[in-house]
């Protein structure tokens, strides 16, 4: 797992998995889902697939493929980094990883004060919209 500062990170089981969705699907990309069909999950997608809102927040790749999570809910999870794992079971309806007998699990840890401060400072999170702007 990358163990540098940053918002999203990935276990190796997690990067190996999104190499084979990536070999099948081409580009990919992420998107934390808050809850409702399927759950508070890491989805995956095809890149482009998932419609963004100009409120979406980027926090970061995972092997190349963005990953976002909604404006309302990364107010909640703001200081905490999440780590992206891969466990048995059937993924989400909607994301790739459904069908595999594995699926994506957000695992977390609070950022110390510190690391908040250097990361708040150094890769302040921008929305979908923010990252547009020149």
């Amino acid at each position: 797992m990358n163990q540098a500062l940053e918002r999203v990170v990935a276990t190796s089981a997690a990067l190996q998995m999104i190499e084979e969705l990536r070999a099948r699907h081409g580009p990919l990309m992420f998107f934390q889902s808050g809850g409702c069909c399927d759950g508070s999950a890491p989805m995956c997608f095809p890149a482009g697939e998932f419609a963004l809102s100009d409120t979406d927040v980027r926090l970061g790749t995972l092997a190349g493929a963005p990953f976002y999570m909604g404006q309302e809910q990364f107010a909640y999870w703001e200081h905490t980094q999440l780590i992206i794992d891969v466990v048995a079971g059937n993924g989400g309806m909607f994301s790739l990883d459904n069908g595999t007998g594995r699926r994506f699990l957000t695992r977390s840890r609070l950022f110390s004060d510190e690391e908040f401060h250097q990361l708040s400072k150094a890769m302040p999170a921008r929305s979908v919209a923010d990252s547009a702007a020149p």
